[in-house]
């Protein structure tokens, strides 16, 4: 009998994983990369590609890295094409990649509202699109997509994000029901508040010592009562991407220490005493945040 421990390798493995070059990408890419796979990641900007390269260098990974816009479908075309000539194909596919433009939707323009939406819900339609005929082929398949908390709630400024995601979570359904046949599965994350540098200054003590009013508001609606960390989120992407998900198909899970299934409660009633030092990782961005 296999060892339950084999099923989470990914030896072997190609995983594309847009958009890696920092943030939420680079954590996915790594911990692929510690369970065994080859990465391949891309992002808008040589300037943006050669920082993801140092990152992976300064930890150890093999990476291929290449300029690719994902709402390019010529481009994302090639990419998929010098990834299987190079590699022999992508296992593995994360829609990372993604913009948030907070603004009021009355004050929005269309312009912003297309540009949002091309990102991060055309970008992940272009890249799967450009995937699934290799894996059709294998007969095998791993695409996770990067949803959020807006997939299911709503919050002000943040209309076409949310609309976005809420659109990429029935792309993810919808991908498992056309190709779940040749075993591919699709699934998504959705991660809660991580705490990170660009985050800190929602966290910030005040002037007299008091808790941020943000962070109290985060840990009042948080059953967890804290912010997430990077190793909060590795080790469901490597679940997704292994073979030890194979019969998990079309879901979206949650990060969030409890948030999408909590009310919450009042803030003022927290006690700051409990309250363990949150641990920033500076390898991780959560853009809606």
């Amino acid at each position: 009998m296999e060892n339950i421990l084999d099923k989470f390798k990914l030896d072997g493995k190609v995983a594309w994983v847009t958009g890696a070059s920092y943030g939420l990408g680079l954590a996915y890419a790594t911990a692929f990369a510690q369970a065994g796979a080859k990465i391949v990641f891309n992002d808008i900007n040589q300037e943006l590609v050669d920082k993801g390269l140092a990152a992976y260098k300064e930890r150890g990974i093999e990476v291929y890295g290449a300029v690719c816009d994902v709402t390019d479908e010529d481009a994302v075309a090639k990419f998929v094409a010098d990834v299987t000539e190079k590699f022999g194909g992508i296992d593995i596919l994360v829609n990372n990649a993604g913009i948030i433009k907070r603004i009021p939707m009355i004050e929005m323009t269309k312009k912003q509202w297309d540009q949002v939406i091309s990102v991060d819900l055309t970008g992940p339609f272009v890249c799967s699109k450009a995937v699934l005929p290799g894996m059709i082929k294998k007969g095998s398949g791993k695409i996770i997509n990067a949803c959020s908390m807006m997939s299911e709630l709503g919050r002000e400024t943040v209309s076409a994000y949310a609309a976005a995601k809420g659109g990429l979570k029935m792309l993810t359904r919808n991908i498992c029901s056309e190709y779940g046949q040749y075993n591919i599965q699709c699934n998504a994350i959705g991660p809660g508040y991580i705490a990170t540098p660009q985050t800190a200054p929602l966290r910030k003590r005040q002037a007299d010592g008091s808790m941020a009013p943000f962070d109290r508001f985060i840990r009042s609606k948080t059953p967890a009562q804290r912010w997430g960390t990077t190793e909060d989120l590795m080790g469901l992407a490597v679940f997704l991407a292994s073979p030890a998900s194979d019969f998990i198909n079309g879901q979206v899970v949650y990060i969030d220490g409890g948030i999408t299934a909590y009310i919450g409660q009042d803030p003022s009633q927290l006690d700051e005493s409990k309250f363990a030092q949150v641990r920033e990782d500076d390898t991780v961005t959560v853009g809606d945040k």
